[in-house]
């Protein structure tokens, strides 16, 4: 099942409504605001709103796997800010506390300066990935399954290396979990081409 329907968070905030208690729904309301805020003009390699994508990991997390802690649905809108905006770690805990500014550092790529250091970097990133609380990797996996649902829209030979980087790093840590493992094996099993 794919999981497109929040693309906005006009979209999701009915839905969200009826599934969080208001205060929680407070917290997901300011981060999704923050991270439009953050994001502004970004869009996607295929060249849609950016913050489309965090909507999408939203719903993931919350229709797909029944997340409802307010920290890890805001942490999941902001995962990105620190590594594609001028916000920092700091200002994320500034407006939402330790706890989502943990998870989004843990979640943030270091900075790079070279292509090489590029690949090294982000596979270092994907590796201790393993050591990261369950709340981060879930996070990490709503994000992944977010871009892997549409990977058919990408240039095919990102989508090879793509798919195997899902494989290789992502699918080992959705093992055990009752929602991502078998969502990750049936995406695997529709994109098995791309091997």
């Amino acid at each position: 099942m794919d999981y497109l329907s929040w693309r906005t968070w006009r979209e999701a905030e009915p839905d969200l409504r009826d599934l969080l208690p208001e205060t929680a729904l407070e917290t997901v309301r300011r981060a999704a605001r923050a991270a439009e805020r953050w994001h502004g003009e970004q869009a996607r390699p295929t060249g849609t709103p950016y913050t489309e994508h965090l909507m999408e990991a939203l719903e993931v997390l919350v229709r797909g796997a029944g997340e409802r802690d307010p920290d890890v649905l805001a942490a999941a809108l902001l995962h990105d800010v620190v590594e594609d905006t001028p916000a920092t770690v700091p200002d994320v805990e500034a407006e939402f506390g330790p706890v989502v500014a943990e998870y989004v550092d843990w979640l943030t790529k270091p900075p790079v300066r070279s292509r090489q250091e590029k690949r090294t970097a982000k596979v270092g990133y994907l590796r201790r990935l393993r050591e990261a609380p369950p709340q981060v990797i879930a996070i990490k996996l709503a994000d992944r399954a977010s871009n892997v649902q549409t990977l058919d829209r990408m240039p095919p030979d990102f989508q090879r290396r793509y798919y195997t980087e899902t494989v290789v790093y992502l699918m080992p840590l959705a093992q055990g979990h009752a929602f991502f493992a078998p969502w990750f094996a049936d995406w695997a099993r529709r994109f098995a081409h791309l091997r």
